[in-house]
């Protein structure tokens, strides 16, 4: 018996493993494995927070030895298990940019496109899915296959109702005109186990500015993110909650992190133009436009999953987090919701922060008692069900796996459900690709 845990910390196990050194190796193992009916769980970085990587029985496959990267002008060759952070680091090397950047840079580049990973430049790049050119894949029976952008499904894809949000990783993306790697990208596993990639690249920006902006309230916050979305070059929009501030030691009611691509040089002063506009608190705020002040920026950026990480082992629970995303007109509606809640039955005990310019912040409750960890996963079913009334969405970048995957069906109705199930049964029958993700 084999124990995985990821991590959110949820455990599973396997009766055997494997790590292939190829491709070949890998649709070996897939083969086998189909000939026996034995299901098969993909593991890469073991970053997720779903449990997507943890079996509960059958076979685990990492992929860390599937780790060959080759960079080219506009293009990376990706196999499944090279690490983002290698990734973005022999890309930079190169004059260039993959844009795609989830928090984790030790989760890898398989893991990323299974879920549709996105993360903070996600504002201005979008999702994982916009970046993949091409994937080679091993089909359920042990089969490769490779699709390019366009490629079309050769049997009939089912339409379900979207959620108007700029983000969506719940479920499959079934739409008449996607192809094979609309599909395949973002379903967690369930379809296909992503081999290779080859991800588009773009010229590294000539020059950032990056600024941590304090204010108020969260009310004139999220009037500025209303007023900066159209600000040219604009890439990263985050909130930091008063909760997380007060971890940080910091000042302010909450605070926005910018970050804008520059053309020739860095305007400041347009900036403390729109934080006086805006009503920020100008003597804590600030902005670098130079590579020591940016590293202020980053190390103010990681220092807060750091201390929640610190909270969380103090208090010997684990935290629970959401991952909604709500319409971005219902993004200060939303926030409302949550404060409300927590600050009647938690407070001093959650902080939110994320992507509030895709109107998707993260909330963090953390318990220190067992009554209060089940209060917060009743309260999390509470949050989905008024996100997905505001027309949001359940999951808008980490995926569901197995401890979310519930969540589906409050996003779904029955018939939206099947029509998933369908696919899964038309390229998987016996189910044996990532059991449990996504379906019980």
């Amino acid at each position: 018996m084999i124990a995985v845990e990821d991590a959110s910390g949820y455990q599973g196990h396997a009766d055997r493993e494997f790590a292939p050194t190829s491709i070949d190796e890998l649709a070996a193992v897939v083969r086998e494995a189909a000939s026996q009916r034995i299901p098969i769980t993909v593991a890469g970085g073991r970053t997720g927070v779903t449990g997507g990587c943890c079996p509960q029985g059958g076979w685990l496959v990492g992929m860390q030895r599937l780790n060959a990267l080759r960079i080219e002008q506009g293009i990376a060759f990706a196999q499944a298990g090279v690490s983002l952070q290698t990734l973005h680091a022999e890309a930079v090397a190169t004059g260039q940019l993959y844009p795609p950047d989830p928090t984790e840079w030790t989760a890898t580049a398989g893991g990323s496109i299974a879920t549709n990973a996105s993360g903070s430049r996600s504002f201005l790049y979008g999702a994982t899915r916009r970046w993949v050119r091409a994937l080679t894949v091993v089909m359920a029976g042990g089969t490769v296959r490779k699709f390019r952008r366009g490629d079309k499904i050769e049997f009939e894809v089912p339409t379900i109702r979207l959620p108007h949000t700029r983000k969506n990783t719940a479920g499959y993306l079934l739409q008449p005109s996607m192809d094979w790697i609309d599909l395949i990208t973002g379903s967690e596993g369930t379809l296909a186990i992503v081999a290779e990639a080859e991800l588009k690249l773009i010229p590294t920006p000539r020059d950032l500015l990056t600024g941590v902006i304090f204010f108020a309230d969260d009310e004139t916050a999220l009037a500025a993110v209303d007023a900066w979305r159209t600000v040219p070059g604009v890439r990263m929009l985050e909130y930091v909650d008063s909760g997380s501030l007060r971890l940080l030691q910091q000042p302010g009611g909450s605070a926005l992190l910018i970050e804008q691509e520059l053309g020739l040089k860095a305007d400041v002063h347009e900036w403390l133009d729109r934080l006086e506009e805006q009503h920020a608190l100008l003597e804590d705020s600030w902005i670098a436009s130079n590579n020591a002040e940016r590293e202020r920026f980053r190390k103010f950026r990681h220092a807060l999953p750091e201390k929640v990480n610190e909270t969380v082992r103090r208090n010997g629970f684990l935290k629970l987090g959401s991952d909604f995303a709500v319409p971005v007109e219902s993004n200060l509606t939303m926030l409302r919701c949550y404060r409300e809640h927590l600050e009647r039955e938690f407070a001093g005990r959650y902080v939110i922060f994320g992507h509030i310019g895709d109107a998707h912040v993260h909330v963090n409750i953390l318990p220190t008692t067992q009554a209060e960890f089940d209060r917060g996963r009743e309260l999390m079913i509470e949050f989905a069900r008024k996100a997905v009334s505001l027309g949001g969405t359940v999951s808008a970048e980490h995926g569901l796996g197995k401890r979310k995957r519930d969540l589906l069906q409050l996003q779904y109705p029955a018939k939206e459900l099947e029509a998933m199930r369908a696919v899964k049964r038309r390229l998987d029958p016996d189910g044996l690709l990532g059991r449990g993700n996504l379906f019980s």
